[in-house]
């Protein structure tokens, strides 16, 4: 396994230490497999992150946003009875999962159905960051470039 070393970059480029910590983040493999869990892309700045659930009711799964990381943590609630299982195959478990999200990404909504939970972002630009298109000599001309399809 390949490692590198991003001290030159902590030294020599300064707010890019974000950035450096994600690569540095992503070389690690303590990134826990449970729940499973997929991440679709559903239009140009539309994201979908779906986890597979099974056995958590809506009471035991909250859901944080906070500036630009998405945690969902679920937390089971001890059962009263007392179970000898044979095979224990479904893993209900405490976990929690963090989601490092982009600039401008958002969470618009979540909805938990049949154990499947679903959380919808979507990447709003500000006006201010947005592209434009400036004539010349055209004084206060300036407008908006419409964003062109990939």
């Amino acid at each position: 396994m390949r490692t590198f070393d991003l001290t030159p970059l902590y030294r020599s480029a300064i707010g890019f230490d974000r950035l450096a910590q994600l690569l540095n983040d992503a070389q690690r493999n303590d990134t826990p497999s449970y729940p499973p869990y997929n991440i679709e892309l559903v239009s140009d700045d539309q994201y979908r992150i779906v986890m597979a659930l099974a056995g958590f009711s809506r009471e035991e799964i909250d859901i944080t946003f906070e500036r630009d990381a998405l945690t969902v943590v679920g937390r089971k609630q001890k059962d009263a009875t007392e179970r000898t299982y044979l095979h224990r195959g479904i893993a209900a478990r405490d976990f929690e999962q963090r989601f490092q999200l982009a600039n401008h990404v958002k969470v618009t909504g979540a909805s938990f159905d049949n154990g499947m939970l679903s959380i919808e972002l979507v990447r709003e630009i500000p006006e201010a960051l947005k592209p434009r298109k400036i004539v010349i000599d055209g004084g206060d001309n300036v407008t908006a470039l419409e964003q062109r399809a990939a």
